[in-house]
């Protein structure tokens, strides 16, 4: 368990590295016994994401055959995680679970972060599957163990194109799950394990976002940024996970009782998202009052500082290109399940660089002398990390910059376009209502 005190703050590192990380919603309790229960979309990403969530150690619960996985058994049994054996890989195993769950009590008992991902399985499907029972059996028998009830925090994972490097990602702290009616009911009462089992997965369906297909992921996303964009809405990406489910349910609803209706709204959102792409604008941008002598000033304030850092982002794309090519390349090469992607690129990615930067500071060492080659040492990843920062401010200064010159030439357009998309909010909220929604 050498990782363990480590890996909160070695996860927040490579998720904010990897993604554009937001995190909301309440806090997990940062003493004593905890059950965090997560959906999971995104293989080993998510545990590296609730564990930066919640800034303290926790001990995961993971498939057994990951522990002797040559790329990342390291990492799991590193990390401290508790083995779980399915009958999926190997039911003669199955057995050992009794000792697992001994050890899961114990720990919680002792006062640790304990978390499982209750679907029991990772995968691409774009709702939530259907849970084990393990989550709640834990809980209670710990429960019962300690003589009162433990916390259960529910953490939702929201991925906008996961296996993409510094796309969103947002992860929220729900509510702690209600115990009312079930304390000192124990592991093996079968009627608590089932309603225990219900109030989870309805604290994950709080915190997550459950589409019925894929296909409507663009529909509902744009759906709920128009509204918000044209509405007064509380901000926060929690909130906005609430609107997108609540958007969810609202169109599958629609689908279901008027679909010639559907179809209409579905027709006239889409046609939004294809306008609002060939600008690369968002419903937030469509909406916006400022003024063009604002936005150029906005621009102008961050091409300055830009131009003081941009010379370290060049020399770090100069000399991380090759491993952060290299990268995608061998991921690419691979070939995994869209789930288990992006982990492999992160685990390629931080192996790779870490190489190439020992090499260069070697090279470095070797040709000027430990004074140079040390520094150097120290000096590379922080380059890296900056030229990451750097190009996450170009591209948001760039596209103001762009958005200014259509606001300058093309103002007629874009107050037609704002009308339009007033509308479209305004047709949403009178749909909304009429669903009781």
């Amino acid at each position: 368990m050498w990782l363990l005190p480590f890996f909160p703050k070695f996860s927040k590192l490579v998720t904010t590295t990897f993604y554009r990380l937001g995190m909301a919603g309440g806090k997990v309790p940062a003493r004593g016994p905890v059950l965090l229960v997560a959906n999971h979309p995104n293989s080993l990403m998510d545990p590296a994401l609730v564990a930066a969530v919640a800034e303290r150690p926790v001990r995961f619960l993971a498939k057994a055959p990951l522990f002797t996985d040559p790329l990342v058994g390291w990492l799991v049994r590193g990390s401290g995680a508790i083995p779980v054996y399915r009958r999926a890989d190997d039911e003669a195993e199955v057995a050992k679970n009794e000792d697992s769950f001994r050890t899961v009590y114990s720990v919680l008992a002792e006062g640790a972060a304990v978390a499982i991902f209750p679907e029991g399985i990772s995968h691409s499907q774009p709702s939530l599957a259907p849970l084990k029972t393990g989550a709640a059996r834990i809980a209670l028998g710990a429960s019962a163990l300690l003589g009162r009830p433990i916390p259960i925090v529910p953490v939702g994972l929201t991925f906008r194109r996961k296996d993409t490097f510094r796309s969103e990602a947002l992860a929220v702290v729900g509510e702690p799950v209600e115990w009312e009616g079930l304390q000192g009911r124990g592991a093996d009462d079968h009627e608590a394990v089932r309603r225990l089992t219900a109030r989870i997965d309805a604290a994950l369906q709080a915190v997550t976002v459950n589409l019925e297909r894929w296909e409507d992921a663009p529909l509902v996303e744009m759906a709920e940024a128009v509204y918000a964009a044209e509405f007064p809405t509380n901000p926060s990406p929690a909130a906005r996970v609430g609107r997108t489910r609540n958007t969810t349910a609202a169109l599958a609803l629609l689908r279901a009782e008027r679909p010639g209706e559907w179809e209409d709204l579905a027709r006239a959102v889409h046609q939004h998202v294809r306008t609002l792409r060939v600008l690369r604008m968002t419903p937030v941008e469509v909406k916006a009052s400022a003024s063009a002598a604002e936005a150029a000033r906005w621009t102008f304030r961050q091409l300055t500082v830009l131009r003081t850092l941009l010379p370290i982002a060049m020399v770090g794309l100069a000399l991380f290109y090759i491993p952060y090519r290299l990268t995608g390349f061998l991921a690419d090469r691979a070939k995994p399940p869209r789930d288990i992607r992006a982990t492999y690129k992160a685990l390629i990615g931080i192996v790779l660089h870490l190489v190439w930067t020992v090499l260069l500071a070697g090279a470095a060492w070797w040709r000027w002398g430990w004074k140079i080659g040390l520094p150097a040492l120290i000096l590379l990843p922080i380059v890296a990390i900056l030229t990451v920062i750097v190009i996450d401010m170009w591209r948001r200064a760039s596209g103001e910059a762009r958005r200014f010159f259509i606001r300058a030439r093309r103002g007629q357009a874009l107050l037609e376009l704002r009308e339009r998309q007033r509308s479209l909010a305004q047709r949403l909220a009178d749909t909304w209502e009429t669903l009781r929604v």
